[in-house]
């Protein structure tokens, strides 16, 4: 089992890699999202683990945008789906350059979101501090020490270990329900078992009144219990959006199938992102 990962080694994403699959014969980390998600399609990877969502942030745009247009945006043949997901608890800590003061700091390098995570500590430990982007938190480290400005890192603490870095201070998100869902993406998805959710996107062909009511109805003339609904731009037109649904039960379920259909029915754009087991709180902990 090859599984791709956002690299490099120390990132969020590889701890769900880990936490995912511990016992793969392979974790190959990869540069970008697109390129984590390419990796299956081409070959290179079984299974991918990309980042879709975080309790503070809201939606990791990069990767729902990728599967919402991946038909556009990647030209692949195979077409992935969702079959787990993985809810991380995010704890990150502070790095600072050798030899500088915190006061001094003029520079924090991290991913943009654990810079959004840690916009409260920025602010008030380091007002002085140009938040700076980096490919990851991981890679953050290493951003701060090539800065030729005192900088300081957000990173994890497995980061910290890999690079043999001092941890300045611990648990520097601003609020302590930061957790990042991360999900699996497979030639397939997984099988029923009795605990499912359900990911999709549609968009309608026109606006009108009432258009999404009518497609929801579908789910809530069945009982379904919806667990998400967010938009995205279509990329077509301004103002037209893309809808991304989460839903209680698996697509091979009767009345799950049934609801399916009937939004099918209803849409221009219709996409099962796959069906996949509910995660168990205890994995979250």
């Amino acid at each position: 089992m090859r599984v791709a990962f956002l690299g490099p080694r120390g990132t969020y994403s590889e701890e769900a890699a880990l936490r995912h699959a511990s016992h793969a014969s392979q974790l190959v980390p990869f540069g970008t999202i697109a390129a984590v998600i390419a990796a299956v399609q081409d070959g290179a990877a079984d299974q991918a683990v990309v980042p879709i969502e975080n309790s503070l942030e809201g939606a990791v745009t990069h990767t729902t945008d990728l599967l919402i247009h991946s038909t556009d945006l990647l030209i692949h043949s195979m077409d992935l789906r969702i079959c787990r997901e993985i809810v991380l608890p995010i704890h990150h800590c502070l790095l600072v350059q050798t030899g500088f003061a915190l006061p001094l700091v003029r520079a924090v390098y991290s991913h943009p979101q654990a810079l959004a995570q840690c916009r409260g500590y920025i602010a008030e430990h380091l007002p002085e501090a140009e938040p700076v982007a980096s490919l990851s938190t991981a890679g953050a480290v290493r951003d701060m020490g090539s800065s030729t400005r005192p900088a300081a890192a957000i990173t994890s603490r497995r980061a910290a270990e890999i690079f043999g870095a001092k941890i300045f201070d611990h648990n520097i998100e601003d609020s302590a329900n930061n957790k990042t869902r991360f999900v699996v993406l497979a030639p397939h998805d997984a099988e029923p078992t009795g605990r499912d959710k359900t990911s999709i996107c549609l968009d309608f062909a026109e606006d009108g009144p009432g258009i999404l009511h009518g497609a929801l109805g579908e789910l809530a003339s069945r009982g379904i219990n919806m667990l998400k609904i967010e938009s995205r731009p279509d990329r077509r037109s301004l103002g037209r959006y893309i809808f991304l649904i989460d839903i209680e039960g698996h697509r091979e379920d009767e009345v799950v199938r049934e609801a399916l259909r009937g939004l099918r029915n209803r849409a221009a754009l219709f996409r099962v992102l796959g069906s996949y087991p509910q995660p168990d709180t205890r994995e979250s902990a």
